[in-house]
């Protein structure tokens, strides 16, 4: 019985105007594959170009951060990559592989690849991912892909860096690569999350900020319960009431400002919205702006 390889690309959509690369890979979803786990018997079915970029790495390590929300390490022979870009892990489960893009939470000079993400009720993926353990083989594209990237943007006086839940995973990329120290002179990280357990990757936050203390700004958002450090609600309305910029003290404005949105389509949608009626307009390679984004997620991620 065949199996068959699925591509379900919901995970960080490009919403900037210029080409959906994902929308380009699920041109080959339900492609049909032989059977076997490996990255190798991948490949000599389908032959192409397209799973020929397949390899399989090592899990390193699996940690739980809440009962839901994970980072998984895993070593991979793998082609350089910008912070900020997504690549593609992949399982076989029930017959069938099943492929998700996840963007990298390290630098690209790390050899250890790291990922973040929350588990779905009943999702193949990410029910299986929770289950390995150090050693066991992951298949990884070889190739990183994605446009979410400090190439993509102009130099400004301040950089702000907005996500909600795991989406802050390319911004933790960005930070290690090193490459915003020497372009922007202020760096704001706003990480939005329902409760504040969810606020992953404070200590790793916190060493940035005592390595940059007068360049890096880091603002949690809490949406769900009362912190005594955390701002209370979305990030959009905290943009709009003004309660961001008075925390960072810092204006967000076309003349100065860079930002960067990962989040869930809600809070994309309603952020640009937001921004575009203070005058900040999208970023695109033929008309440069000061609003670059990524959708992380579109319906369930499974």
């Amino acid at each position: 019985m065949q199996m068959r390889l699925r591509y379900d690309w919901v995970n960080s959509l490009r919403l900037n105007g210029t080409v959906n690369e994902r929308e380009c890979y699920s041109r080959f979803a339900e492609r049909a594959v032989a059977p076997g786990n490996s990255a190798e018997r991948v490949r000599r079915r389908l032959g192409g170009t397209i799973m020929s970029s397949w390899v399989e790495g090592t899990v390193v390590r699996l940690h739980a951060w809440t009962d839901t929300l994970y980072s998984l390490q895993l070593r991979a022979d793998i082609a350089p990559f910008a912070a900020g870009q997504f690549t593609r892990l992949a399982l076989e489960i029930e017959g069938e592989v099943i492929a998700r893009p996840y963007s990298f939470l390290n630098s690209p000079d790390d050899p250890l690849h790291e990922f973040y993400f929350v588990t779905v009720p009943g999702g193949p993926l990410t029910g299986r991912l929770i289950t390995l353990a150090p050693g066991d083989p992951i298949m990884i594209a070889s190739k990183a892909a994605g446009f979410f990237t400090l190439g993509e943007l102009q130099n400004a006086g301040v950089l702000w860096m907005l996500s909600t839940g795991t989406a802050i995973g390319p911004f933790l990329s960005i930070l290690a690569a090193g490459e915003l120290w020497r372009r922007y002179p202020r760096i704001v990280l706003v990480h939005s999350v329902r409760t504040a357990n969810e606020l992953s990757y404070r200590d790793r936050i916190q060493a940035e900020l005592q390595r940059h203390p007068e360049q890096l700004q880091y603002i949690p958002f809490v949406s769900r319960e009362e912190t005594d450090f955390a701002i209370r609600g979305r990030v959009p309305v905290g943009i709009e009431s003004g309660e961001l910029e008075r925390r960072a003290c810092l204006s967000i404005d076309a003349e100065n400002s860079q930002v960067m949105i990962c989040g869930n389509p809600a809070m994309v949608h309603d952020t640009v919205k937001v921004l575009q009626e203070r005058g900040l307009k999208k970023n695109r390679r033929h008309e440069p702006g000061q609003i670059t984004t990524e959708q992380y997620w579109k319906g369930k991620i499974t």
